[in-house]
Parts: C-alpha cells; structure tokens; sequence
C-alpha cells in the first residue's frame, strides 16, 4: 500500500496513539495530580490539530481502497470538532474537580468521541462510518453514566444505550440491503451503480434507504427518534451534556451528507420526502414542548431537535447552497450550544446543579457581565439579528425560497416566533426575576476569558457573518 495513505489518514493515526499515552499514564496518576491528565488530554488536542492542518490535501483524496476520504468538508469539520472536544474539557474541569469526578475516564472517553468523529466524518463506506458510528457511540454511553453514584445518570446511560443499540441494529439492516441492492458499500460506488443502472431505484432500496433514515434520526435527534435526547441531556452531568451537544452534531451532519448525498443522490427524489416529514415534525415538537419545560437543560434538549429540524431542511433542498447552509447552521449551533452549557456550568457549584429555569433569576445582580453573555447566546439561538443564529435560519430559508419551497420557509420563520419565547424566558428571569441564591460564580481565570470569547463570538460572527458562509460555500464547492 501507498505510504501517502497513510499521511492522510495520520490525525486519526496520531490521535489513537495519544489515546493510548494519556490511558496509560493516568494509571500512575493519582487523584489529587488529575490536572496532569487533563494538560495531557490538551495537548493530545493540539498534536492532533496540528497534524490536520499539516496533511491537509489540496483536493479530494481517496485511500484505504477508496474507504477513507479527505476533502474540503473533512477538514471543516474535523477541525472545528477538535476545537469544541478541547472548550468541552475546559468548561468541565472545574465543576469536575468541585464534585469529586474528577477522572482521568472523562478525558479518555472524550478522545475516543473524538476519533469516532473524526472516522465518521472521513469515511467513504457504509462499513467505516457503522465503525466511526459505534467508536462515537460507545464512548457517550460510558460519558453520561461516569458518575456511578448518580442514579438519574445511570437510567439516563441505560435508556440511551438500548435506544442506541435498536437504533444501531436498524442501520445495520439498511446497510445490509444496500449492500445487497447495489453490490458495494462504498459511497461513491454505490453512486455509480444507480446512475449505471436505474432499475435499481426500486422498493428494495428504498426499504433499505428508511432503515438509514432511522439511523440518521436517531444520531441527530430528529422526530419521532427522538425520545432519548432530552433524558440524557437533563440526566447526564452537564459536562457531559456539553459534549454530546456540540462536536457530535458534526458528526452526525457528515453521517448524513456522505450517505445521502455522496452514496444515495441519486435516489434524492425519495429520500428528500423522508427528509423533509422528518424536518417538519422535529421543529413542530421541539419549539412546542420545548415552552412546557422548567428544567434549561432539558429546555436546551427539545431546542436542539428543533434546530436540527432546520438543518435537516437544509439538507431536504437538495443543492449546494441548502448543504452550506446545513454546515453553516450546524457550527453556529453549536458555538451557542457551548456558551450555553458553559454558562450553566458555571452558575453550579460542589453539590449544585444550576439545572432549573428559576436558578438563572437575578444573575444580573450576582454577575452583570455573563447574564449579558448568556442574553447574547439565547438571542442567537432565538435567530434575533444581529446575532449568528439570525444568519444562520437566514441562510437555510433563503435555500428554501431558492429551490422554491414558499411554505416550508414560511413554517420555519413561525416556528422561530415560538422558540423565541422560550429564550426570552431565561432573559427574563435573569434580569427582571429576583433570585434567592446570591452565591459569587466560581470559575477559574482562564475558564472566564474562553466563555466570555465564547459568548461574544456570536455577536462577532453576526456583525460579520460573510467569511464563515464563504468558507461553508467554498467546502462544496471544492467536493
């Protein structure tokens, strides 16, 4: 085999071996020392970033005997999913150390999400994104469930896994008859022998074509798939939380691109209905439950399968610019998704959780600046200009209206009006509630500096949005 394969596919080479040292060095690392794990884990972050950067290809490249892909898109995402593993341990350190569960695990399991991501987000296989799939899966059952004591962690981790495990046997099944219909597994193989052969575009595809739908909802958080989401979120530790809710999503978007666009685009007119009811159903459900709940993280939960309603419409358009638009929205997202964990790590304290709507009254008094933040994140999330999340709703109706949609677009500009309560109802309480807890926020230097970049990057990125969507443009056109 070619030595340049393995050149590419060096980040994710590099990465497994700093598993493996920071693993076995946090054996001889006792508890009190477990900062050494985390600067460990950290620079495992900047090793791996690094080498992305350095074996970056200059146009798409298959290796592997075509299996593994590294292209525009790849590096995107895995680079951002670098960056928001490495914010993820930084907000967690301290509430980690303040609550007695400060292990070496959370770092190690963090890594290993990281390399199921980076797997994923590279693979040109049915068989390599299932492997990427369950590196990244099983890494977050462990996650949720790394606080043994916790029963509500413990229920959350097992109710997460079954659902997975099912979810996990659907795919299964879809790839199966994939394989079975078109003779490959490879993505773009699979796109040759439709386009060679149109007889089949038939039942037996589509049926395994739904059987990928399932598995697609299931890692995203689409209706009707649900139903795991906001019981992990609420029931995991909330670093926890603010993991699987950031880098994993770019996972989960590259899952989707290169099976239904790079494999599948050919049978666009089929799955495109699957896509959109989909769409359509998880923005109804989450925008609506989403104003019933009284928990923020469970609140954060329903929002994100709402925001995952829009980049699933996205993806539904069907052209390059729905697609941008998809990758555009789902980094948005998710630098919003961390301010907002971020903060509500930081309101918690040694045996408290900052988890209910009612503890964030009066954080104006007790901390004028990150109420002003966390009004900045919410006003993104809300789609409220001149904040990210306004360009980024932007972006996906204007995919709409382009590939002529008028309803859809008109849908997701009135579900928006619904959300935006439930983010001003935290505005609310924050500065207009009086708060019985008068606690000063405990926070370490350099955690205040990254969440107050965090929370001002919205803003930042709204006032000059321009570059981010010439980038998100530029990866599809380059695939």
């Amino acid at each position: 085999m070619d030595i340049s394969a393995y050149i590419f596919a060096a980040p994710e080479i590099v990465l497994l071996v700093l598993i493996c040292v920071v693993l076995i060095a946090d054996l001889f690392v006792d508890h009190e020392r477990r900062m050494a794990t985390y600067w460990m884990s950290m620079a495992s972050l900047g090793i791996t970033l690094w080498i992305l950067l350095a074996t970056a290809p200059e146009s798409r490249t298959l290796v592997f005997s075509n299996a593994y892909v590294s292209d525009a898109l790849s590096q995107v995402l895995k680079i951002t999913a670098v960056g928001f593993v490495a914010l993820a341990f930084l907000y967690s350190r301290d509430y980690l150390r303040a609550n007695d569960i400060h292990k070496g695990e959370f770092y190690v399991l963090g890594l290993v999400g990281l390399l199921g991501m980076m797997i994923m987000i590279s693979a040109n296989s049915l068989l390599i994104m299932y492997l990427g799939l369950e590196t990244l899966a099983l890494s977050l059952y462990a996650l949720v469930a790394i606080d043994r004591n916790n029963a509500t962690a413990a229920e959350s981790a097992m109710k997460y896994f079954v659902l997975g495990a099912i979810a996990s046997g659907a795919l299964l099944y879809g790839i199966s008859w994939v394989y079975g219909v078109t003779g490959t597994l490879m993505f773009d193989e699979i796109a040759a022998a439709i386009a060679a052969d149109p007889s089949l575009n038939n039942l037996s595809l589509w049926f395994g074509l739904a059987f990928l739908i399932v598995g697609i909802s299931f890692k995203f958080g689409a209706v009707p798939f649900h139903m795991w989401l906001p019981d992990v979120y609420q029931g995991a530790r909330t670093p926890v939380t603010l993991y699987i809710a950031t880098a994993p999503k770019l996972a989960a978007l590259a899952f989707t691109i290169r099976i239904l666009v790079d494999g599948l685009g050919g049978l666009q007119d089929t799955w495109a209905a699957m896509v959109m009811v989909v769409a359509v159903l998880s923005l109804l459900v989450g925008n609506v439950v989403a104003i019933a709940q009284t928990n923020i993280k469970r609140m954060l939960g329903y929002s994100t399968i709402a925001h995952v309603g829009f980049i699933l419409l996205a993806i539904f358009v069907g052209t390059d610019k729905g697609y941008s638009a998809a990758l555009f929205y789902t980094v948005t997202y998710i630098v919003a998704a961390a301010g907002a964990f971020g903060i509500i790590i930081l309101l918690s304290r040694r045996g408290y959780d900052a988890e209910l709507l009612s503890d964030f009254k009066g954080l104006n008094a007790r901390s004028p600046w990150f109420a002003l933040l966390m009004m900045f994140l919410m006003f993104s999330m809300a789609g409220v200009p001149p904040f990210i999340g306004f360009f980024g709703k932007l972006n996906v109706i204007d995919a709409a209206l382009s590939a002529g949609y008028p309803g859809l677009a008109v849908l997701m500009v009135l579900v928006s009006v619904v959300g935006a309560y439930y983010y001003l109802r935290v505005i609310w309480y924050m500065y207009f509630e009086k708060g019985e807890d008068q606690a000063v926020l405990q926070a370490s230097t350099d955690t205040r500096l990254v969440l107050s970049l965090n929370g001002l990057a919205v803003l930042a990125l709204g006032i000059v949005p321009g570059w981010l969507w010439a980038l998100c443009t530029a990866v599809f056109a380059a695939l």
